[in-house]
């Protein structure tokens, strides 16, 4: 069962890339990410009070809850460096480095989890890699958005984007997926509404287009569905396996990047992102 969790996973963050960026046009990266927040919240504690899951939150011991809250922070962090990244670059070439944290989580799932590294997945590592280098590199006569400065927003995604896996994974032993989430999501909650008033843009949030803010809220939506299965797969699955399966969501990124935003892959990111997508199924195998 946690196999479709992951899936769904993948779909809804697939969506939530490309609800964000149409949401994102013109309100500053890092309001839109504090007010979709306010959405995935809500949505978590819903979801909480629906399944009953608030009756575990006094038995939460004093280590659940500090990993909990550093997955939270890391999630905060990846949020902000991933909508930054997305309002100055394409998506087809944010995506790609963002779900390339795979490799990293795979390597920490080694370190930390002790979840071993087979051949498997040692060839899909290479794959990724590869289909991520084809997808971003530019073609030529390109120009890059903003001299290129999504480039380290997006590794900073795809770093703080592992560390929440695995942050996440030692967190929610033995804790309800839909409590752990929902604790957590109050983690970023303060973090990103937190950035909003330490930058001083708090005066912007009157000058959300209003459009724009529906799509923001619908990527809020879908986030918090992403997150519910997320964490109900990595609950019950193991995390070199569940992260793989999620980042596949770059699939539904690229398709609806096409349909919406009329981004075209090249013959290369289109090798590319057949190379990621075997790397990750190949990853599944091992």
């Amino acid at each position: 069962m946690w196999v479709l969790f992951a899936f769904a996973s993948a779909f809804f963050a697939g969506l939530t890339a490309i609800l964000a960026k149409c949401g994102i046009r013109r309100t500053d990266s890092t309001i839109a990410t504090a007010i979709r927040t306010v959405i995935v919240l809500a949505f978590s504690w819903a979801m909480v009070f629906l399944t009953g899951a608030q009756s575990g939150l006094g038995d939460l011991g004093g280590r659940t809850l500090l990993f909990l809250i550093l997955s939270g922070m890391a999630t905060g962090a990846s949020w902000l460096c991933y909508f930054r990244a997305l309002q100055l670059g394409d998506v087809n070439k944010v995506a790609p480095v963002d779900k390339s944290s795979t490799v990293l989580t795979i390597l920490l799932a080694f370190v930390l989890l002790g979840e071993p590294v087979s051949a498997y997945k040692a060839l899909g590592i290479l794959g990724v890699g590869a289909g991520t280098y084809f997808m971003i590199e530019k073609k030529a006569g390109e120009r890059e958005k903003a001299s290129g400065l999504w480039l380290p927003f997006a590794v900073g995604s795809a770093v703080f984007a592992s560390l929440t896996a695995i942050l996440g994974k030692l967190g929610i032993s033995g804790v309800d997926s839909n409590l752990g989430t929902a604790i957590r999501t109050g983690v970023v909650l303060v973090m990103a509404w937190g950035m909003v008033f330490v930058s001083g843009k708090g005066a912007a949030l009157k000058e959300v287009p209003r459009g724009e803010l529906g799509f923001i809220c619908l990527s809020g939506l879908a986030t918090g569905a992403s997150w519910l299965c997320y964490y109900r797969a990595l609950q019950d699955g193991p995390a070199s396996v569940v992260v793989p399966i999620d980042k596949l969501s770059i699939l539904v990124t690229v398709a609806f990047s096409g349909l919406v935003f009329h981004e075209k892959l090249s013959r290369k990111a289109a090798l590319g992102l057949a190379l990621l997508t075997g790397g990750t199924l190949v990853m599944l195998r091992g």
